[in-house]
């Protein structure tokens, strides 16, 4: 099942995937993505990770 919220589609080819913000791999059918999104000099950012370890990388960085 596709989670509807999410603008990444199970058949989303590399080209089109997101890169982890930590370690660069291409985010492809992960149920362990994880995204993260704040507001920096007005405009949304965001930043996609593999999984919780490269999220938790980043935090320290």
């Amino acid at each position: 099942m596709v989670d509807p919220t999410s603008d990444h589609n199970e058949n989303i080819s590399e080209d089109e995937a997101p890169s982890c913000s930590t370690c660069g791999e291409p985010i492809l059918n992960s149920p362990n993505h994880r995204v993260i999104t704040w507001i920096e000099d007005e405009k949304i950012q965001t930043a996609h990770f593999c999984d919780e370890r490269c999220r938790m990388d980043w935090d320290s960085k």
